[in-house]
This record gives structure tokens, sequence and C-alpha cells, in this order.
């Protein structure tokens, strides 16, 4: 229906909305009579839906004004919740509307509700932050659509399936209690007083219309009390209203479809439910001046709309297009849709884009995208030419270095300082204990190095003063605990705040206050204070500004356990954003939809136009299923797909607009979006090619990273000088030289150990070495005979020495009833091999010259036992807590420790230990025996290799010297896997040989 007081404005899609409203108040404020006399731009009052698109037309109309001095507009937020930018006109607000209670913070309403819901539901303090957060999302939504809550209680009719009761139920948290606990403390819903003030504003207005002009630009109306208050200023007598992008193409039997059910993603949904709010037709909105559009313009806008047109009319596309069909060339000119093949390319294809921008001067391009993986890609990108853009979306402040740090210091102390959040704490650039960064990271690599690999240490700082005085035992004082000592200390006293208040349930605030003192302790160096170190820059200061906020609203949490409060930290940091403040390029810009609308670029680039990314999935959320929308009267979740498409249309409708979009995302197909596929057909029906396909810029973004020649990987062939080529070797050692020559390089040329693991596994670190010692203690004590109650002598020395174990709990937590089993096992295969056993000797070790070479080259080895018998042979014994090897694979060579150590033991090399060190007499090996004990299901199994007459050790010998003499040759190179097949899936020096370059390049063999 037609209102004539209505004054009602539209910029049609793609114009510079801020620019031209700028222009054209700065040309003549009287907009040619609407506002009466010329009033003076100060006098202005301007509405805008967000505090960037206030920025953004201060800055128009200093363009406007060619940079002259002047006195600007009132400029205020639309969709801003505080107070003083909301209400404009205090004095013509009543007295009700400025004593509004005062907003709940948003972090203190989420600690709140997740206190009640922990109490109501029964849920984990953890678990019911996240449920908070959720919640209070829902509550924004129904208080922002306007509905009722107390409407919920009404909403689950037996047809609805059981759940839906359930989460009723779970709903009365917001329906009975939240209300309460808002009247309570004097509180007031965010979203409700926003609302409040919006309706106060519009009432005042209707009663005593302000004197200078209003006008309310760029709002879709989406809020209703946002609507209301578009109905009011559209009345004033001086009061105007811009709509952005109302389609005025579309022909009026689609225009009166939408809005219909199912209609509610088309871009004109919210257009045309604004105008029926304001009791408005389409004839009634005139063209803002200065809008007129160029002819291409104005055929790009026609097959936007055609393109987008509701699928209920869609079969008018064929009398349409042939009518539009003489305006394509100009329609589709300075439109470019680009298919990369995956989104590194779409990135890098983008980052060329608006580089190649800055070659214009003062022209300015803009990435819009819903997808922050792909702006930060792109941002990522353009770091290589040193830009540095200006992304709105900013980054999550938990990946910030301050509040990195705060979680690494919480993770580190609620873990009891196990080594990897030990480390990870202590290596952090803002981790220096009071000291200088750089000697303190030196300490740190000591304790690394001689404290932290291998199996954990006992938890605690206690724990690595523990372990530090057993290393100093274990190597006989060769290496000190006196510095491990004092950086320990240090450690402990930076984290005594937060390890004291860790040790028993207490306030949230309590955890909060002892953790940031623990923080800021840690950070200080001997120059800086910790808080001036911490807390320092645009990442210091947003990361202070939160941890304030939390220590304001911690105490309405109440009580924490311990072992929860690094995920309450991480939930409660982690939904933060920081946007930095300066130093990105003036001319280049990363926008979301959102803050996309209203602003414009000379090159507008749309990226990430898949499905489910923009748009996103019409997902329901937990709450409400749709009839329960409806009957609420809550918007459909479609209705965010038609604010996207109108988003889409704004930006698509640019001069010279690109869109974007990748074949495959983390190697997945994707399907376009829809919006692309409609414009895609149209640009075929009626312009085949005239569409920049723009398969260039994603080559060219390959081309980039394309080395100017491709080096084949060659496998490492090093040769030393026979001076420099080892002459002792150890026999497993040999094993290593058969089947991985490079690691022997690595090891004893190049002398660099390997390290052990981190945390390591103590299944595979210190296993095998408490097995032994226990047997060998075992042997010792009874080397001929086995006593009746050899279990029982088997476990006492089985508890000796895992009582030696103190420093590292983990081992003998996780072996000891794996020891029992294997000492049960022990036990009965004795019974029945000591059966013409004269003597066992536990330990032995072995050593002789092998002089059939040019130099002497000295064999050691250890056997873990060897068995003298009656017959006068031996038995070569070895205890393997891992696999074993195959029989062939010692029969051919390729396991030659047992065979090498018969060996020995037929030169006579072997000695019994000190204090007797007696040799062993020399003597053929009748038996190579593996016994494989593991603790598990099957305790322990016994494999026999025969060598009756010393055959085998004698030939393994041989090809012992062969190989042997093949490295006294300096051109014999010490290849890195030359019989992969027999080999772990992992040597210790592959990384440094680059195995997987040169064999994944086909190199893979001799």
């Amino acid at each position: 229906m037609s209102a004539d007081s209505l004054t009602l404005f539209t910029m049609p899609p793609g114009t510079p909305f801020l620019e031209r409203l700028a222009q054209a108040l700065v040309a003549d404020a009287s907009l040619g009579g609407c506002f009466g006399d010329a009033p003076a731009l100060a006098d202005f009052t301007i509405l805008l839906p967000t505090r960037r698109a206030v920025r953004a037309l201060g800055d128009a109309f200093l363009r406007a004004g060619g940079g002259a001095a002047m006195v600007l507009p009132s400029i205020r937020a639309l969709g801003d919740v505080d107070e003083e930018e909301l209400v404009l006109d205090p004095a013509g607000l009543g007295a009700e509307a400025l004593d509004l209670p005062p907003a709940m913070p948003a972090l203190e309403r989420q600690l709140r509700l997740a206190r009640m819901i922990a109490a109501e539901v029964g849920e984990d303090e953890v678990r019911a932050l996240a449920l908070a957060a959720d919640l209070g999302r829902f509550l924004d939504m129904v208080l922002t659509e306007g509905a009722d809550m107390s409407a919920l209680a009404a909403l689950v009719p037996q047809e609805f399936a059981d759940h839906w009761q359930i989460t009723l139920d779970f709903l009365k948290v917001l329906t009975l209690r939240w209300p309460e606990e808002l009247a309570r403390l004097g509180f007031m819903e965010q979203a409700e007083r926003r609302n409040s003030l919006l309706r106060a504003q519009a009432a005042a207005w209707r009663e005593a219309p302000p004197a200078g002009p209003v006008i309310a630009a760029g709002s879709t109306g989406s809020i209703p009390a946002t609507a209301e208050l578009l109905h009011a200023v559209a009345r004033l007598p001086r009061g105007a209203v811009v709509l952005p992008g109302l389609d005025l193409d579309l022909d009026e039997e689609s225009w009166n479809v939408i809005g219909d059910p199912g209609t509610a993603s088309h871009p004109q949904y919210g257009m045309k439910k604004l105008l029926g709010h304001l009791r408005a037709v389409r004839a009634d909105v005139e063209p803002w001046p200065g809008t007129e559009r160029p002819a291409g313009a104005a055929a790009r806008a026609r097959f936007l709309s055609e393109a987008l047109r509701p699928a209920e009319t869609t079969e008018k596309w064929l009398s349409r297009l042939a009518a539009l069909e003489g305006q394509a060339v100009e329609g589709f000119a300075g439109l470019s849709m680009i298919e990369a093949p995956g989104e590194r390319d779409e990135a890098g294809a983008i980052a060329l884009l608006m580089r190649e921008v800055l070659e214009t001067p003062e022209k300015t391009a803009a990435l819009v995208t819903p997808d922050r993986k792909l702006a930060r890609r792109v941002a990522m990108e353009l770091r290589r030419w040193n830009v540095e853009v200006n992304d709105s979306g900013g980054e999550p402040l938990g990946n910030t270095a301050p509040v990195a740090f705060l979680r690494l210091v919480a993770q580190m102390v609620a873990e009891d300082f196990a080594p990897v959040p030990l480390l990870a704490c202590l290596k952090h650039p803002l981790a220096a204990a009071g000291g200088a960064p750089g000697v303190f990271r030196a300490e740190v690599r000591m304790l690394e190095n001689q404290l932290l690999r291998g199996p954990r240490p006992a938890p605690g700082i206690g724990g690595l003063r523990t372990a530090s005085r057993a290393l100093e035992a274990d190597t006989a004082g060769a290496v000190s605990a006196a510095p491990l000592e004092k950086l320990i200390t240090k450690i402990e006293t930076c984290a005594a705040p937060l390890v004291e208040a860790m040790k028993e349930r207490g306030e949230a605030s309590r955890f909060v206050l002892a953790h940031i003192a623990a923080a800021e302790r840690f950070a200080a160096t001997a120059q800086e204070q910790g808080p001036e170190r911490l807390w320092r820059g645009e990442a210091g200061e947003a990361a202070s500004a939160f941890v304030r906020e939390l220590i304001e609203a911690a105490p309405c949490f109440g009580t924490l356990d311990p072992g929860a409060y690094v995920f309450f930290f991480d939930e409660l940091a982690g939904a933060r954003v920081l946007r930095p403040r300066w130093g990105a390029h003036p001319r280049l810009f990363i926008w979301g939809p959102l803050e996309a609308r209203l602003q414009h670029a000379d090159r507008m680039i749309l990226g990430g136009l898949n499905e489910g990314t923009w748009p996103a999935e019409a997902n329901i959320d937990p709450w409400l299923n749709r009839p329960m929308r409806a009957a609420m009267g809550i918007e459909p979740p479609e209705r965010r797909i038609g604010l996207s498409a109108h988003d889409f249309a704004e930006g698509a409708a640019a001069p010279e607009a690109i869109l974007t979009r990748a074949l495959k995302v983390e190697g997945a197909p994707t399907v376009a979006s829809r919006w692309w596929l409609r414009l895609d057909s149209i640009r075929g029906r009626v312009a085949p090619g005239a569409v920049d396909g723009g398969t260039r810029w994603w080559q060219w973004a390959q081309d980039i990273d394309k080395p100017e020649k491709y080096l084949e990987p060659v496998r490492p062939r090093p040769a030393p000088p026979l001076a420099s080529r080892p002459d002792r070797f150890s026999v497993t050692e040999i094993e290593t030289l058969i089947r991985d020559p490079y690691a022997i390089y690595a090891k004893k040329i190049l002398k660099l150990p390997v390290l052990d693991p981190l945390d390591a596994d103590i299944a595979a670190a210190e296993r095998g070495t408490i097995v032994h010692e226990a047997l060998e203690r075992f042997v010792d004590a009874f080397p001929d005979g086995m006593p009746d109650d050899a279990f029982d002598k088997l476990i006492a020395i089985g508890e000796e020495v895992f009582a030696g174990a103190i420093g590292r709990p983990g081992v003998a937590a996780f072996w000891w009833p794996r020891f029992r089993r294997i000492a049960r096992w022990i036990v009965e295969h004795e019974r029945e091999e000591r059966e013409g056993l004269r003597r066992a000797i536990a330990e032995a070790k072995g050593e002789i010259e092998i002089v059939e070479l040019a130099r002497t080259v000295t064999l050691v080895g250890k056997a873990d036992r060897i068995d003298m018998r009656d017959d006068g042979t031996v038995d070569i014994v070895d205890y393997k807590t891992g696999a074993l090897p195959s029989a062939k694979q010692v029969e051919i060579g390729l396991a030659p420790q047992l065979p090498l150590e018969a060996a020995i033991a037929a030169r006579g090399g072997f000695r019994t230990k000190a204090p007797e060190s007696a040799p062993v007499p020399k003597a053929n090996t009748g038996r190579m025996v593996y016994l494989r004990l593991t603790g598990g299901e099957t305790a322990g199994e016994m494999r026999v290799v025969p060598d009756p007459g010393g055959a085998l050790a004698e030939n393994t010998y041989a090809l012992l010297v062969d190989l042997l003499r093949q490295y006294e040759d300096e051109r014999t190179p010490y290849l890195s896997r030359p019989r992969p097949m027999f080999w772990g899936r992992y040597g210790d020096y592959d990384h440094l040989a680059r195995v997987k370059e040169w064999s994944s390049a086909g190199d893979d063999g001799e």
C-alpha cells in the first residue's frame, strides 16, 4: 500500500554505497528539497548497520569534501548495544528507557549460565561452559527475533519425539531460572536491552521528531526492533531510509512470490519483509541521487536478478533472457569466474589479483569471503611480497603468543610438569624465569637432554629433583645435579602460586589470579618485569583485556576442580578474536560478508563460492526444530542464506567483480555454490565465452613456486678416508652395518648420538634393561643349580631391581605385573634347560681382534648369557623383549649378533664379570637360543638356531671379514638402506639421509 508520507531511497547493487551517500549530501544536503532548506551537515544524524560502516562513512565524507575541513554529521551504529551509541536523543527518551537495568557482560553471563546448567542438569563444569555459550547464542537469537521465551512451554505437543520434551526440560534453565537470576542481580539481556532502546527511540521520535534530518542507511531491518525504528525514521518530517540493493528489475509476479514459504533464501526476502513492515511497496522507493547506472552496470544487475530469481518463476528465463541477450557483452564485461584446482591455488590466484592492484596508484581491492581458512591463506600468500592485509576477521586470540603462553603455563602445572608440557612452556619465547632469555633457553635444553628424554620422571617438582639426583648417582658424578637443581628451583619459584592453588578444589577466581601470577613470573627477565613483557603490543593488550574481564567475572562461576581449569581457560579464551588496529595495507582488504556490507573496492573478489561455505548450510540448531521455530515466530534457517545471497548480489554487481572457487578442498571434490551455477548457466545461454575464466591467475600462482630446475633426489653416498672409518664394532653394530651402513657413518664417524624421545614409552625404553638386570642377578646367584623356591627368589630379585626405578614410577607400574609372568615362565623354562648344564655365566663381555684385514679391527660383544654344557659346548642365549629374528635371517647373516658371539666364544674372547674377570674357555657353540620375554598372554617364547660343530659361526665370521674388507676400500660408500626389505619402518638416521626424498623418486635399492 502506497504511503505518501514515506521517504524511501535505494542504491542499486554494485553502487559504492557510502561514497554515493556522502557525495550526495556534500553536493546538496537538502536532497533536492527533501529536507526543506539546505541543512548543515552537522545537523544530520545518520544511522548505519555496523561500526565499521560508521568509520568508513567518515572517511567517505572527507573524500567527498576533497579533504577540506568539515563538521561531520552524527554517525551512529544501529547494531551497537552500547547505550551511549544507541541513544541518539536522550532528551527525547522517556525515563523508562533511561532507567533500564544494565546489560550483563557476556563473559559473566556465560559463567553464570554454566554454573546454573551444572547445578540443574548435572553436567561437568567444562561441558557446561560450552553448553552455556550455545545457550546464550540461542537466547540472543530468540530475543533478537522478538519471540516470547514463555511460549516454549507449549511448544512440544505429543506428535514430536520424546527427545524434544527432554530439550524443553533443559530449556527451563532459560525460561524459569534465568529470568529470576537476572532480576535478582539487577541485569537484563543485552539483546533485550538493545531492542528496548531502539523501540524507545522510535517512540520518542514519533512523539517529538528531531529538528535535524535523520537518515537510516544500509540496514535490511532483519532485527524487528531495528525495522520499527526504520519505520519511524521513514515517517519523520525530515527523515529518510536508504535501502541497500533493492531489486527494481524483478518482474512483479516473481516479486509477489517472495515471502511465500520456501523463499527465505532469496536475496530480496529481507527487503520485501522490510517494505511490508514499513507499509510500503517498491513503487514508493526512489533511487538515491547520483546513483544513475551506466548501461553495463544496469545490465549486470538485470542478469544477476535473473540468475537469482525465485525457483517458482524460473520458467520465465527463456523469454526474459531472450530479451536481455543484446546486453550480454556489456553486462558480463568486468566479471571473471575463476575455478582453481585446489584451495591453495585459489588463495594464490586471489593473492596475485590483489597484489596486481597495487601496480595502479590509488586502486583498491577487497576479498569478500566467509571462509576463514581461505582468508588466512590469502593473507599468508600476500606476505611473500611483504604486504600485510587488513583482515576484518582477525585471528583467534587463543593463537596469539600471550594467550598461548598462558595456556602452556596452566597445562604444565596441571600435568604435574610432565616432559612435553614442561618443555612446551619453557621453550616459549616469552619464558625467561627472571633471567636472560638466551641463557634460560640453554638451561632448558640442558634439562631436556639430561633429564626429560627417556621415560617420564616422577610427577611434580619433587620428581624432577629425584631424577636429577639419580642421574648424578648413575653417572658417578660425571653429570652434576647442581645446574639442574638450580633450574628446577627457578621453575618451582615461578610456578609456586599456581601449584599451590591447584592442590585442591577452589574458587575459579583463585585459579585465575594464581595463573596470571605464575605466568608473569615466568615472563620476567633480568631487565623487564613480567607484566611489562607479557602484556606488550596489540596481542598483549587484547589478552590483558580478556584476563581483566575473566578476573571480574570468575567469582560468578564458584568453585572449580583443578583438573578442569585448563579447559575452563581454553574454552573462554577460544571465543575471542584479535583484530589488529594498524600496520595493514591501506588499499587491500579482507572482509567477511557482514563487514563488506555497504563497503566497496575497485576490484571486488568473492572467494570460496562452494556449497557449504558460501552459502553455509542451513543447519537447524539443537534447541528447536522447524515447526517449533515457526510456532514461536522465528525465521527459518534459510533466512541466513537469503542475507548471504543479498551480499553475493551486491559484490557480484561491482564493475570489476571476480568470483572464485576451488574444485577440491582438502582433496575432496566440491559442489559449486548455487549462485555460481545459476549465473554460469545464464552466461552460457546468453554469452558463452564472455566471462573471463581466469585460469592464468592460478597457473601463475603455481609458477611462482616452481623451481628453475628440478634436482633429482640422490641417495647419500658418503665415502670418508680410511683413517676416519671405524676400527671397532660391537656385534649389534655389525647388523646395522649390513642393513643400514649410513647409520654407522652417522653414529661412529659423524659422532651423532641418537636422542631418546621425550616422555618415551616405558615399554620400549627400559623394559629390556630391567628384565636383563633381574635375570643377570638370578643367574649370578644360581649359576649351576635351581633352588626349590626359585620363583620366590626371582621375584625378590625383581623387587630389588624395580625399587631402583623409583625415579621413573611408570616403569614399575607398567612392567611389574608383566615381570611376574616372565618370572614364572623363566623358572619353568630353566628347570628343563638346566639338565646337562655345568655353569651359566651372565653378561659376559667378549672381545677379539680381526687380523685378516689390512688393519686390525676390534669386535666386541656382551652375551646376555653363556651356558657351559657338560659335553664341552656352549649355548649363547639372548634375551629379547621385542621381535625375534627368523632362523633364515640368522643363517644368511642378516642377523649376525649370536653367530658372531659364538665366533668370539670359539676364539676364547669372553671373560666373566669383575671382580673375577676370568677368561671363559674356548668352546664351540652348539645352540644359539633366543628368549622372547614380553610378559603378555604368552609370557615367553624360545627360538633355537642349532650350530653343531660351529659351522654357522665360522661362516658368519668369514662374511664379516669380507664385509669389513670392502669398507677398507675408500671407494665403498656407507649407503642408506641398501636392503630396505629387511629394515623396519623407520631408522634413527633416516631423516638425516633424506630417505623419503630419494626413495619416493625411485632410488630405493641397489
